[in-house]
Order: C-alpha cells, then sequence, then structure tokens
C-alpha cells in the first residue's frame, strides 16, 4: 500500500510535466505542411496551419480564390483540388479552429485572445498586419508556433 502511495505522486507529476510541455507544443497533432501548399499559399503570405480554421472555412476560401481577400490567388483546378482535399482533411475543430464571419485566422476569438498584448505592434514596420506572424514568431514558416520560439519587435 506504501508503495502505490508513492507511485500517484510521481505518476501525477509526470502527467503535469507531460501536460506542461504539450501546452507549449503547438505543433502537436498537426500534419506536416504539403509542399503545393508552402509553394502556392506561402508564395503570399505564411502558410497557416490547416487546423487553425475549420474545414468549411478552407472550403469557402478555396471556393474563391480570385478573390482571396482583395487579391486573385487562382491556381490550376488540379492544385485547388489537391489543397482543398489536404486542408479539409487536416483542418482543425475546437477553440482555435472557429469559423469567423470572414474566414480570417486572425478574427479569430482565440487569435485575438491570444495576441491582446501584441496587439499594438499591428500596423507599424515591424509588424505590418496581425497576419504577419513571422515578424515575431521565428518558426512561423515551419508551422511552430511555440511561446518559446516568439521574439518580439524591438
Amino acid at each position: 500500500m506504501t508503495l502505490t502511495l508513492i507511485r500517484i505522486p510521481s505518476l501525477a507529476l509526470l502527467c503535469a510535466l507531460a501536460l506542461g510541455a504539450h501546452a507549449d507544443d503547438d505543433t502537436t497533432g498537426r500534419a506536416p505542411l504539403l509542399p503545393a501548399y508552402v509553394q502556392e499559399c506561402g508564395a503570399c503570405h505564411v502558410a497557416y496551419p490547416p487546423s487553425m480554421l475549420p474545414a468549411s472555412s478552407w472550403q469557402r476560401l478555396m471556393g474563391n480564390l480570385k478573390s482571396h481577400f482583395g487579391s486573385d490567388a487562382s491556381v490550376d483546378a488540379a492544385t485547388t483540388q489537391q489543397l482543398t482535399t489536404w486542408l479539409t482533411a487536416n483542418a482543425g475543430s475546437g477553440k482555435r479552429a472557429e469559423a469567423t464571419r470572414d474566414d480570417r485566422i486572425t478574427s479569430s476569438a482565440w487569435f485575438v485572445r491570444e495576441h491582446r498584448e501584441a496587439r499594438h505592434w499591428f500596423g507599424t514596420a515591424k509588424v505590418k498586419t496581425a497576419a504577419d506572424c513571422a515578424a515575431c514568431h521565428t518558426k512561423a514558416a515551419e508551422g511552430s508556433y511555440r511561446e518559446r520560439e516568439i521574439r518580439l519587435p524591438r
């Protein structure tokens, strides 16, 4: 019985440590970025992890590439189909992947809450917009947004 009492706190400690490590691991459970996605979408902006939007948002975005936030982001039909299939298969659900009125990741309640202390940098020379992830997230291009990899502008 004493042995069991010793094991329980040890197990609890190990679980807490594992959860703490997981909390900062923003790439856990994410699919590696599809090379075609990085090439086509990442040419103009960060290739956002597909888990940051629900499948319905990705379908709407991919269905209207001619008018993609003020730009024509059209690609050929085969590439559109490949990207749509991959994005919807790897789309998110839950708090981080809520549908927004304009399908913008930066409009989600989760994004706004997470960036409330950094909003004063948006619209500056160092962080042009809220979508300028790489200005602070040093590994955004790799799909990693871990807190320990943030470097705030000076």
